[in-house]
Protein backbone atom coordinates (compact mmCIF):
# COMPACT_ATOMS: atom_id res chain seq x y z
CA UNK A 1 0.00 0.00 0.00
CA UNK A 2 1.46 3.34 -1.06
CA UNK A 3 0.11 6.62 0.24
CA UNK A 4 1.11 9.48 -2.03
CA UNK A 5 -1.77 11.86 -1.31
CA UNK A 6 -0.29 15.25 -0.42
CA UNK A 7 -1.58 16.50 2.91
CA UNK A 8 -3.11 19.94 2.44
CA UNK A 9 -1.73 21.31 5.69
CA UNK A 10 1.91 20.67 4.84
CA UNK A 11 1.82 23.01 1.84
CA UNK A 12 0.54 25.86 4.01
CA UNK A 13 3.07 25.04 6.74
CA UNK A 14 5.99 25.09 4.29
CA UNK A 15 4.83 28.34 2.63
CA UNK A 16 4.40 30.10 5.98
CA UNK A 17 7.84 29.09 7.18
CA UNK A 18 9.39 30.03 3.84
CA UNK A 19 7.95 33.51 4.29
CA UNK A 20 9.27 33.69 7.84
CA UNK A 21 12.76 32.71 6.74
CA UNK A 22 12.96 35.61 4.29
CA UNK A 23 11.62 38.23 6.68
CA UNK A 24 13.62 40.42 9.10
CA UNK A 25 13.98 38.91 12.59
CA UNK A 26 13.00 35.64 11.00
CA UNK A 27 11.90 32.32 12.43
CA UNK A 28 15.26 30.84 11.40
CA UNK A 29 17.17 33.30 13.56
CA UNK A 30 15.35 31.97 16.61
CA UNK A 31 16.35 28.42 15.77
CA UNK A 32 20.07 29.07 15.39
CA UNK A 33 22.69 29.59 18.06
CA UNK A 34 25.60 31.88 17.31
CA UNK A 35 28.70 29.94 16.21
CA UNK A 36 31.58 29.86 18.67
CA UNK A 37 35.25 29.99 17.76
CA UNK A 38 37.01 26.62 17.56
CA UNK A 39 38.79 25.60 20.76
CA UNK A 40 42.31 26.97 20.92
CA UNK A 41 41.65 29.61 18.27
CA UNK A 42 42.16 33.11 19.64
CA UNK A 43 41.25 36.44 18.15
CA UNK A 44 44.19 38.33 16.72
CA UNK A 45 43.21 41.49 18.58
CA UNK A 46 43.73 41.32 22.36
CA UNK A 47 40.55 41.64 24.42
CA UNK A 48 40.25 44.81 26.47
CA UNK A 49 38.89 44.58 29.99
CA UNK A 50 36.53 47.50 30.62
CA UNK A 51 37.20 49.73 33.60
CA UNK A 52 34.54 50.38 36.21
CA UNK A 53 31.66 52.34 34.71
CA UNK A 54 32.72 51.57 31.14
CA UNK A 55 31.28 49.14 28.62
CA UNK A 56 33.31 46.79 26.51
CA UNK A 57 33.94 47.97 22.94
CA UNK A 58 31.58 46.39 20.43
CA UNK A 59 33.11 43.89 18.04
CA UNK A 60 32.91 44.92 14.41
CA UNK A 61 30.47 42.84 12.35
CA UNK A 62 32.00 40.91 9.46
CA UNK A 63 31.80 42.85 6.25
CA UNK A 64 28.98 41.61 4.05
CA UNK A 65 29.73 40.40 0.55
CA UNK A 66 27.39 42.38 -1.74
CA UNK A 67 27.34 39.62 -4.35
CA UNK A 68 26.44 36.96 -1.78
CA UNK A 69 23.73 39.19 -0.32
CA UNK A 70 22.30 39.75 -3.82
CA UNK A 71 22.37 36.01 -4.59
CA UNK A 72 20.54 35.20 -1.38
CA UNK A 73 17.99 37.97 -1.93
CA UNK A 74 17.29 36.67 -5.44
CA UNK A 75 16.64 33.24 -3.92
CA UNK A 76 14.32 34.48 -1.18
CA UNK A 77 12.48 36.85 -3.52
CA UNK A 78 11.49 33.93 -5.76
CA UNK A 79 7.99 32.66 -5.00
CA UNK A 80 7.76 29.24 -3.38
CA UNK A 81 5.45 28.15 -6.20
CA UNK A 82 8.28 28.68 -8.71
CA UNK A 83 10.18 25.58 -7.60
CA UNK A 84 12.35 25.30 -10.70
CA UNK A 85 13.73 28.81 -10.33
CA UNK A 86 14.27 28.40 -6.58
CA UNK A 87 16.21 25.19 -7.20
CA UNK A 88 18.31 26.87 -9.89
CA UNK A 89 19.14 29.87 -7.70
CA UNK A 90 19.68 27.77 -4.58
CA UNK A 91 22.08 25.39 -6.29
CA UNK A 92 23.97 28.33 -7.79
CA UNK A 93 24.31 29.88 -4.31
CA UNK A 94 25.67 26.75 -2.57
CA UNK A 95 28.08 26.11 -5.43
CA UNK A 96 29.46 29.65 -5.37
CA UNK A 97 29.39 30.06 -1.57
CA UNK A 98 30.12 26.62 -0.05
CA UNK A 99 30.81 28.31 3.29
CA UNK A 100 28.21 31.05 2.87
CA UNK A 101 26.37 32.49 5.84
CA UNK A 102 22.96 31.57 4.41
CA UNK A 103 23.60 27.88 3.76
CA UNK A 104 20.94 26.61 6.16
CA UNK A 105 17.98 28.62 4.82
CA UNK A 106 19.09 27.97 1.23
CA UNK A 107 19.34 24.20 1.80
CA UNK A 108 15.98 24.36 3.57
CA UNK A 109 14.49 26.18 0.59
CA UNK A 110 15.96 23.58 -1.76
CA UNK A 111 14.48 20.80 0.37
CA UNK A 112 10.96 22.22 0.21
CA UNK A 113 11.25 23.05 -3.51
CA UNK A 114 12.42 19.51 -4.27
CA UNK A 115 9.52 18.16 -2.23
CA UNK A 116 7.08 20.11 -4.41
CA UNK A 117 8.76 18.56 -7.47
CA UNK A 118 8.54 15.08 -5.85
CA UNK A 119 12.31 14.73 -6.29
CA UNK A 120 12.73 12.77 -3.08
CA UNK A 121 16.35 11.69 -3.56
CA UNK A 122 17.56 15.29 -3.80
CA UNK A 123 15.12 16.36 -1.09
CA UNK A 124 16.57 13.86 1.38
CA UNK A 125 20.16 14.88 0.49
CA UNK A 126 19.50 18.60 0.99
CA UNK A 127 17.51 17.90 4.15
CA UNK A 128 20.58 16.18 5.60
CA UNK A 129 22.68 19.26 4.76
CA UNK A 130 20.10 21.54 6.37
CA UNK A 131 20.05 19.54 9.58
CA UNK A 132 23.85 19.32 9.64
CA UNK A 133 23.84 23.13 9.78
CA UNK A 134 20.97 23.29 12.28
CA UNK A 135 19.59 20.09 13.87
CA UNK A 136 16.59 22.09 15.15
CA UNK A 137 15.32 23.21 11.73
CA UNK A 138 11.68 22.41 12.43
CA UNK A 139 10.49 22.86 8.85
CA UNK A 140 12.77 20.12 7.55
CA UNK A 141 12.24 17.87 10.58
CA UNK A 142 8.46 17.93 10.12
CA UNK A 143 8.54 17.67 6.33
CA UNK A 144 11.00 14.78 5.99
CA UNK A 145 9.52 12.90 8.94
CA UNK A 146 6.14 13.08 7.20
CA UNK A 147 7.33 12.23 3.68
CA UNK A 148 9.27 9.07 4.61
CA UNK A 149 6.28 6.98 5.79
CA UNK A 150 4.13 8.28 2.92
CA UNK A 151 6.67 6.96 0.41
CA UNK A 152 7.41 3.71 2.17
CA UNK A 153 8.64 0.67 0.24
CA UNK A 154 8.66 -2.49 2.40
CA UNK A 155 11.05 -4.11 -0.09
CA UNK A 156 13.66 -1.41 0.51
CA UNK A 157 16.44 -2.83 2.69
CA UNK A 158 16.71 0.57 4.39
CA UNK A 159 12.95 0.85 5.04
CA UNK A 160 13.12 0.29 8.79
CA UNK A 161 16.07 2.62 9.30
CA UNK A 162 14.19 5.29 7.33
CA UNK A 163 11.19 4.88 9.62
CA UNK A 164 13.49 5.18 12.64
CA UNK A 165 14.87 8.42 11.23
CA UNK A 166 11.37 9.76 10.53
CA UNK A 167 10.23 8.96 14.07
CA UNK A 168 13.27 10.71 15.51
CA UNK A 169 12.65 13.77 13.34
CA UNK A 170 8.97 14.13 14.25
CA UNK A 171 9.55 13.67 17.97
CA UNK A 172 12.33 16.24 17.92
CA UNK A 173 10.16 18.63 15.89
CA UNK A 174 7.50 18.47 18.60
CA UNK A 175 10.16 19.26 21.22
CA UNK A 176 11.36 22.27 19.22
CA UNK A 177 7.83 23.55 18.58
CA UNK A 178 6.95 23.26 22.28
CA UNK A 179 9.67 25.73 23.34
CA UNK A 180 9.89 27.95 20.28
CA UNK A 181 9.75 31.70 21.04
CA UNK A 182 7.56 33.89 18.86
CA UNK A 183 9.50 35.73 16.13
CA UNK A 184 9.20 39.51 16.22
CA UNK A 185 7.73 39.65 12.70
CA UNK A 186 4.69 37.52 13.62
CA UNK A 187 1.41 38.24 15.34
CA UNK A 188 0.24 35.95 18.12
CA UNK A 189 -2.42 34.49 15.80
CA UNK A 190 0.08 33.79 13.02
CA UNK A 191 2.48 32.11 15.42
CA UNK A 192 -0.28 29.98 16.94
CA UNK A 193 -1.40 28.92 13.46
CA UNK A 194 2.11 27.94 12.37
CA UNK A 195 2.73 25.96 15.56
CA UNK A 196 -0.62 24.18 15.29
CA UNK A 197 0.05 23.22 11.68
CA UNK A 198 3.53 21.97 12.53
CA UNK A 199 2.31 19.94 15.50
CA UNK A 200 -0.55 18.45 13.48
CA UNK A 201 1.86 17.52 10.69
CA UNK A 202 4.30 15.90 13.13
CA UNK A 203 1.57 13.80 14.74
CA UNK A 204 0.36 12.82 11.26
CA UNK A 205 3.88 11.66 10.39
CA UNK A 206 4.14 9.64 13.60
CA UNK A 207 0.73 8.09 12.91
CA UNK A 208 1.88 6.91 9.49
CA UNK A 209 5.16 5.60 10.91
CA UNK A 210 3.33 3.44 13.46
CA UNK A 211 0.85 2.35 10.76
CA UNK A 212 3.75 1.08 8.64
CA UNK A 213 4.97 -0.87 11.68
CA UNK A 214 1.44 -2.24 12.21
CA UNK A 215 1.32 -0.70 15.68
CA UNK A 216 -2.28 0.35 15.21
CA UNK A 217 -3.04 1.48 18.76
CA UNK A 218 -0.15 3.95 18.78
CA UNK A 219 -0.97 5.07 15.25
CA UNK A 220 -4.61 5.80 16.09
CA UNK A 221 -3.49 7.81 19.14
CA UNK A 222 -1.19 9.98 16.98
CA UNK A 223 -3.70 10.42 14.16
CA UNK A 224 -6.34 11.43 16.71
CA UNK A 225 -3.99 14.23 17.77
CA UNK A 226 -3.26 15.21 14.17
CA UNK A 227 -6.98 15.63 13.43
CA UNK A 228 -8.01 17.22 16.74
CA UNK A 229 -7.90 20.76 15.32
CA UNK A 230 -10.68 21.38 12.74
CA UNK A 231 -8.31 23.68 10.84
CA UNK A 232 -5.74 20.90 10.35
CA UNK A 233 -7.72 17.83 9.39
CA UNK A 234 -6.77 15.61 6.48
CA UNK A 235 -8.63 12.89 4.59
CA UNK A 236 -5.60 10.58 4.45
CA UNK A 237 -5.29 10.56 8.24
CA UNK A 238 -8.95 9.65 8.62
CA UNK A 239 -8.64 6.96 5.95
CA UNK A 240 -5.68 5.33 7.72
CA UNK A 241 -7.52 5.55 11.05
CA UNK A 242 -10.52 3.81 9.49
CA UNK A 243 -8.34 0.98 8.15
CA UNK A 244 -6.62 0.52 11.52
CA UNK A 245 -9.82 0.65 13.57
CA UNK A 246 -11.33 -1.99 11.27
CA UNK A 247 -8.34 -4.23 11.91
CA UNK A 248 -8.76 -3.63 15.63
CA UNK A 249 -12.44 -4.62 15.24
CA UNK A 250 -13.58 -1.23 16.51
CA UNK A 251 -16.12 -1.01 13.72
CA UNK A 252 -18.26 1.88 14.98
CA UNK A 253 -15.18 4.08 15.38
CA UNK A 254 -13.95 2.91 11.99
CA UNK A 255 -17.23 3.92 10.35
CA UNK A 256 -16.95 7.36 11.97
CA UNK A 257 -13.38 7.85 10.68
CA UNK A 258 -14.35 6.77 7.16
CA UNK A 259 -17.36 9.08 7.33
CA UNK A 260 -15.16 12.08 8.10
CA UNK A 261 -12.83 11.08 5.26
CA UNK A 262 -15.76 10.72 2.84
CA UNK A 263 -17.02 14.20 3.74
CA UNK A 264 -13.78 15.78 2.50
CA UNK A 265 -13.53 16.42 -1.25
CA UNK A 266 -10.72 14.52 -2.91
CA UNK A 267 -9.52 11.23 -4.35
CA UNK A 268 -10.31 9.24 -1.19
CA UNK A 269 -13.91 10.40 -0.79
CA UNK A 270 -15.66 7.61 -2.73
CA UNK A 271 -13.44 4.88 -1.30
CA UNK A 272 -14.04 6.09 2.25
CA UNK A 273 -17.80 6.23 1.63
CA UNK A 274 -17.85 2.56 0.59
CA UNK A 275 -15.53 1.44 3.37
CA UNK A 276 -17.59 3.39 5.90
CA UNK A 277 -20.72 1.57 4.75
CA UNK A 278 -18.93 -1.77 5.14
CA UNK A 279 -17.77 -0.80 8.64
CA UNK A 280 -21.34 0.06 9.65
CA UNK A 281 -22.51 -3.39 8.50
CA UNK A 282 -19.71 -5.03 10.49
CA UNK A 283 -20.62 -2.95 13.55
CA UNK A 284 -24.26 -4.01 13.28
CA UNK A 285 -23.30 -7.68 12.89
CA UNK A 286 -20.82 -7.68 15.76
CA UNK A 287 -22.00 -8.69 19.23
CA UNK A 288 -22.14 -5.89 21.77
CA UNK A 289 -19.11 -5.86 24.08
CA UNK A 290 -19.75 -7.53 27.42
CA UNK A 291 -20.03 -5.26 30.44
Amino acid sequence: MTLRTIRSGIAAFVILLAWLLSAPNSFAQYQQTPPSAPMGQQSQAPQQTPKDGQTAPALAAPKADPEEEAAYKAFTDTKTEDADKRIQLGEAYVQKYPSGKYLEPVYQGLTTAEYSKQDFAKMYADADKTLAANPDDVTVLVLVGWVIPHNYDPNDLAAESRLDKAEKYEKHALEVLATLPKPANMTDDQFAKVKAQGESQAHSGLGLIYFRRQDYEKSVAELTKSTSDPANQDATDYYVMGVELTRLKRFSESADAFGKCAAMPGALSDRCKQMGADAKKQAAASPAPSK
